[in-house]
């Protein structure tokens, strides 16, 4: 948990930066190497300050948005209950285009129109109908390329081992934060292949 320090000077351990970006160590240290987040040495423990994370974050995002020039990542964001769907857009809207359906069903119907282009998937794990993994299955068959992040608020070893084996990007449990959703979608946007 964050020390009890004014706003601006609050510090993360490595463990807390590890669950805040959604990254794993090699990566936080990658970072830490590069410079691209400093961090303090308290003894045999980093020490990072949030302001400084979220500074990563906000360059990375533009970073981002100019790499791709004026065009933004599409998601698809899939889930039954509506206070989700629009929590996680409002989450999203900021940097990506959302569209959102309320069911597997509707979500594949998106995804084989024509015109359709999505650059990322979001779906909740348990829906009523198609679960969410079945969902990420048949969006394959349709777009093999297409990463896939998998919500839950009941996760089971067997459902994570799973989603790992259909080789989604992330997978993030309820609740969680904008900074946890942000940090999932743009690292699997960033391994999308060109």
């Amino acid at each position: 948990m964050p020390l009890n320090l004014p706003t601006d000077e609050t510090f993360l351990t490595t463990e807390e930066v590890l669950e805040y970006l959604n990254v794993n160590l090699r990566t936080v240290y990658r970072l830490i190497k590069a410079g691209s987040i400093p961090a303090v040495r308290v003894g045999r423990q980093w020490r990072f300050r949030k302001r400084d994370i979220d500074k990563w974050l906000d360059g990375q995002r533009h970073t981002e948005t100019k790499s791709t020039g004026a065009a933004r990542s599409r998601i698809l964001l899939v889930d039954d209950e509506e206070s989700i769907r629009k929590l996680l857009s409002r989450m999203l809207e900021s940097t990506y285009d959302v569209e959102v359906a309320a069911d597997g069903d509707m979500a594949l119907r998106l995804l084989r129109e024509p015109d359709a282009h999505y650059d990322l998937l979001i779906s909740d794990l348990n829906m009523p109908g198609m679960d969410g993994l079945t969902l990420i299955r048949e969006a394959q068959r349709i777009d093999a390329a297409l990463p896939a992040i998998v919500i839950t608020g009941y996760s089971t070893e067997s459902s994570a081992i799973e989603a790992l084996n259909l080789g989604v990007a992330g997978y993030l449990t309820k609740p969680f934060g904008t900074t946890q959703v942000l940090a999932a979608a743009a690292k699997a946007l960033g391994v999308r292949p060109a």
